[in-house]
């Protein structure tokens, strides 16, 4: 068997039309960068617009403001995507928020919020662009991608009180394997990345010492990650370096669940 003449040609991107939610802040605005710095004909869509439209600016990306956490706002983008390129390479399905407090303390609109954004929202936009994705498997070399970025706290408890955050992301692993099982046939893979503790808005960009330190002590590389370590995976999920790959979960953790 004989080897590609450039390996690293397969995380490359170019010409392929992705589309990523929730990246006016946070992982969003990193994963925008890295697909577009590998080609990809990139739309992002967060409801943030003045954020947005300075990412899209600077990516020379299509922008699309839009709330995932309504019916209408998945409706749209999905349906700017149809009409600007008629086919989805890679879905990257990002946006989400978190909640805090005990159980037993939250009021039941906070939990729906949570579980509408960060799992009914996924589900559907995978639901509302299948024909799109399904149009790009038919020619495009490792078929198409859907990457939902889950958490550590999918596969594992945490001793905090983001009772629906987390119960959210284990719902969205679930629903990568269910949706990896019925689309395998179409030539759509479906993967999950899922991040431990990176610098975000959510985590507090690591501002807190004990926080920082908690983390670290925890990890078994005893470190805290650099935004960019989180790069790699995302384009291998993305790409057809990974044509061969569906229905797994990819932590990027620095070991955090091994123990």
């Amino acid at each position: 068997m004989e080897l590609e003449p450039d390996p690293a040609a397969a995380f490359r991107l170019d010409g392929r039309v992705a589309l990523v939610t929730g990246a006016s802040s946070g992982l969003g605005v990193r994963f925008a960068r890295v697909l577009a710095a590998a080609g990809a004909r990139l739309v992002i869509c967060a409801r943030r617009a003045e954020p947005l439209r300075a990412l899209a600016a600077d990516l020379g990306a299509e922008a699309v403001v839009a709330d995932l956490a309504g019916s209408a706002g998945r409706e749209a983008v999905v349906a700017a995507v149809a009409e600007r390129h008629g086919r989805l390479d890679v879905l990257v399905n990002n946006a989400g928020t978190h909640d805090e407090g005990p159980l037993e303390s939250q009021p039941l609109p906070e939990i729906e919020r949570v579980l509408t954004l960060n799992l009914l929202a996924p589900i559907d936009c995978c639901r509302l662009a299948a024909p799109l994705l399904f149009a790009a498997a038919a020619d495009a070399p490792g078929g198409a991608s859907v990457v939902n970025v889950a958490s550590i706290y999918g596969v594992v408890a945490s001793t905090g009180p983001m009772t629906a955050y987390n119960t959210s992301k284990g719902g969205l692993i679930a629903f990568t394997r269910q949706l990896a099982a019925q689309w395998g046939r179409r030539g759509v893979r479906v993967n999950a990345l899922a991040p431990g503790y990176f610098p975000t808005e959510m985590t507090g960009f690591f501002g807190d010492d004990t926080v920082r330190r908690a983390i670290e002590r925890r990890t078994l590389l005893r470190r805290l990650p650099e935004p960019h370590e989180l790069d790699g995976a995302l384009l291998f999920l993305a790409s057809s370096a990974s044509g061969y790959v569906t229905g797994q979960v990819l932590l990027v953790d620095g070991g955090w669940t091994v123990t």
